[in-house]
């Protein structure tokens, strides 16, 4: 079976065995995060040809199921992909939308360039996710704070051990209901700050979302769990110890004032689709948002003095986590008994209101899928 999405064939053979109803029923009952996935994923393969020019080609919904990769693929032996992530919402009405997803395509792209990947058209990005929405549809969770969170990633798939660009790649998606991110009710979290570790340096990978930038902060978070906290906060050493991100969220504070700033990009920092919405949601309020550099010091003593009165991450999985304890073995920034703030709260319903049809989309940003 064949369908055309945004411009683009997608030949459809999907599972011959998909979950039953009452299997599907017990997963999305308590689906946490990245713990099960739906019954397809969408693949559109990529391949330069003799005479050296590359296309994407053989878009396609198929059964969920292992990859078969050559022992040699570049992807296993020069870290060659990079992946995005984005969730689809049931609306009251029962359809189902997502949120932004052109900038998850361009970002994807400018990820791909850092990497020396093929670029994706945004037709082959979005029709990719609208054909597994349709095909997987049952999927979508309608609980409070629930979504189908969407998983599109590119690797390279050409059996080759030469240190070059690969000449085969795979872009696939994949979709895995998902609950809150932290588990529980919102609550205030605590972060450790990584002293030893950096998540990226300038001129590296640190803008683009590939998988080494997370599997370097993963030794900061084991040290951050074994500490009691959820999150790691990555420094700028070199910069007056300037804040960055956390392992997988960026960072936003809330002043007396009313007023908001985040870290600004400095080539080191993912550039976040729900930090950009963030930013634009407080301008709607009314609300000043400033991007620039924010050091540890003035974290520690903006909560001493009052002048910082919040401080919360942002991103895709989480949505919006107020931060409440910031820590290490010498430092202890903030309150175990901490609540989330009026401004954290007040931006979080805002947002996850649009994104869940509950408040008005004024700037276009949602996209229907079924």
């Amino acid at each position: 079976m064949t369908q055309t999405a945004h411009g683009v064939e997608f030949n459809k053979h999907l599972s011959a065995t998909p979950k039953s109803v009452e299997e599907r029923e017990a997963i999305l009952a308590n689906p946490g995060f990245g713990d099960y996935f739906t019954d397809n994923t969408a693949i559109v393969d990529f391949k330069v040809d003799a005479d050296g020019n590359g296309g994407w080609h053989n878009a396609r919904v198929e059964a969920y199921g292992p990859i078969s990769l050559d022992p040699s693929a570049a992807v296993l032996h020069y870290g060659q992909e990079i992946f995005e992530g984005l969730k689809a919402y049931r609306h009251a009405d029962g359809s189902v939308w997502t949120f932004r997803p052109e900038a998850n395509a361009a970002r994807l792209n400018k990820s791909a360039r850092r990497l020396a990947l093929p670029e994706l058209p945004e037709d082959y990005f979005l029709g990719a996710i609208r054909e597994l929405v349709a095909a997987d549809q049952d999927w979508v969770p309608s609980g409070d704070g629930e979504a189908l969170y969407l998983r599109p990633f590119m690797i390279a798939t050409e059996a080759f051990l030469g240190v070059r660009a690969a000449r085969e790649v795979s872009f696939r998606v994949i979709a895995s209901p998902a609950g809150n991110y932290f588990g529980g009710e919102l609550k205030p979290v605590s972060i450790w700050i990584s002293r030893e570790y950096a998540r990226a340096g300038r001129g590296g990978t640190g803008a683009a979302k590939c998988g080494g930038n997370y599997a370097a902060s993963l030794i900061a978070q084991q040290e951050a769990e074994a500490n009691g906290c959820k999150q790691v906060l990555f420094l700028d050493h070199f910069n007056d110890d300037a804040v960055e991100e956390l392992g997988g969220m960026n960072v936003f504070f809330v002043f007396k004032d009313g007023s908001l700033a985040t870290p600004a990009l400095t080539g080191t920092i993912l550039e976040g689709v729900t930090r950009s919405s963030v930013m634009q949601v407080a301008r709607d309020m009314g609300r000043e948002v400033s991007e620039r550099k924010i050091t540890l010091a003035e974290w520690r003593d903006g909560v001493a003095s009052g002048e910082i009165t919040e401080v919360f991450a942002c991103g895709t999985a989480a949505v919006i986590t107020p931060i409440g304890v910031l820590k290490d073995e010498t430092e202890f920034i903030g309150s175990e008994d901490a609540k989330t703030g009026d401004v954290t709260m007040a931006i979080r319903e805002q947002l996850l209101g649009i994104q869940t049809g509950t408040v008005e989309d004024t700037h276009g940003w949602l996209t229907r899928l079924v």
